[in-house]
């Protein structure tokens, strides 16, 4: 199909410690550098899409404080840490419905300036939430509910630890080369294997970073995107689907990009070998394996042997993955990120990432994201992206 919106402007916070910034104030500090990106001014947005991370009232709230008073159209979809790539599509299907012509997306959060240790602490989410009853009983945490995933996944197809290190190699291989990454050591199979367990067989390198910060895209009907200055990425397609325990008869080694993946290959017409980029979310190494199985870039069972030797690695692999080094090692905002997935992509997309990692042929890139836990509830987003 011909692409019926654009991304056109982009921005991720530089902070990873919010100490003296507001939720709020990031939220419009990420919304002001993407308007800066693409050349637009805060009256030219009339849609506006946000989900948990937005204090108070959520998109009524932001909406006040950014003072956004053209709003035709708002979303506040909720799927975790995928909701970002979900509002992409959301946002195309609103454009091309007419409800808006320009969106806004933003996502922020202080998770590390606040001192939470995500994942590895089991937390209530709050009286009358139907599933932690039956769950909590029996110590649930995000680790864990991955960890049962991983241990899963080398039970059905022999995927080793070592395999799972290679993707944690590959995104720092990465890292070096940002400036604002948390993480910018290069590190072996052998130091993941080697630093400590977190939740049996996922070790602490196996585990994202927890970071403050944000980030903002923009997204614009054809007309208005020709009329800019920035390269036109266009949405080609896109896709969202959702997982649940299914009353316990759950199989643990695929997610619902299964299903969000196909959504969006049939949207833009094109197939997995077409993809030359990769934004994979990557909140642990297990989710890297199994997403990229179910987008069918490899066969079920085979992402350790694809990842291995450096199969994600930009110059090197079969598809270069997360060249700002994502989750694990770039930052993670607000525990959410889907939103840093888009943003590498639209880089990678523009030819803009670090002439390190950048790779040669970007005509189409892919990011991908799941919000909640492999092993129990969780969304996943797909988007296509084109560049034009």
């Amino acid at each position: 199909m011909k692409n019926p919106a654009y991304i056109v402007g982009a921005f991720e916070h530089p902070t990873r410690k919010a100490e003296d910034k507001s939720t709020a104030q990031l939220h419009a500090e990420c919304a002001y550098g993407a308007l800066q990106d693409a050349g637009l001014s805060a009256s030219d947005i009339d849609g506006y899409f946000c989900a948990g991370d937005a204090p108070g009232m959520g998109g009524l709230s932001m909406l006040d404080y950014m003072g956004l008073t053209k709003i035709r159209h708002y979303d506040t979809t909720e799927s975790g840490g995928s909701s970002y790539i979900i509002h992409v599509g959301h946002a195309v299907e609103a454009i091309i419905s007419g409800k808006c012509n320009v969106a806004l997306i933003t996502l922020a959060g202080r998770p590390r300036a606040e001192g939470m240790q995500t994942g590895t602490a089991v937390r209530s989410s709050g009286v009358g939430v139907p599933d932690e009853p039956f769950e909590l009983p029996y110590a649930r945490t995000i680790a864990t509910m991955h960890a049962n995933v991983a241990m899963r996944h080398m039970y059905e197809f022999g995927t080793t630890s070592e395999q799972l290190a290679w993707v944690k190699v590959a995104a720092s291989t990465h890292a070096q080369y940002n400036p604002h990454a948390m993480l910018p050591k290069v590190v072996t199979v052998e130091d993941v294997v080697n630093s400590p367990m977190v939740a049996d067989p996922l070790h602490r390198l196996d585990c994202c970073v927890i970071s403050d910060g944000g980030g903002a895209l923009i997204i614009a009907r054809p007309e208005i995107a020709a009329t800019l200055k920035r390269p036109k990425v266009g949405v080609k397609g896109w896709g969202e689907a959702y997982k649940h325990q299914n009353a316990g008869g759950i199989d643990l080694t695929y997610s619902a990009a299964a299903m969000s993946g196909p959504m969006a290959f049939g949207k833009a017409g094109v197939k997995p070998s077409d993809i030359r980029y990769a934004s994979i979310y990557d909140s642990f190494t297990i989710s890297v394996i199994v997403q990229l199985e179910d987008l069918g870039f490899c066969e079920k069972g085979k992402a350790g042997l694809f990842v291995q030797d450096g199969g994600l690695i930009s110059g090197i692999g079969k598809l270069p993955f997360n060249t700002d080094g994502g989750g694990l090692c770039n930052n993670h905002p607000a525990n959410r990120g889907g939103m840093t997935k888009v943003i590498e992509a639209v880089r990678q997309s523009r030819g803009e990432a670090h002439p390190k990692v950048q790779v040669p042929n970007h005509d189409l890139v892919l990011a991908n994201g799941k919000g909640g836990s492999l092993g129990t509830r969780h969304g996943c987003g797909t988007v296509i992206l084109e560049r034009e």
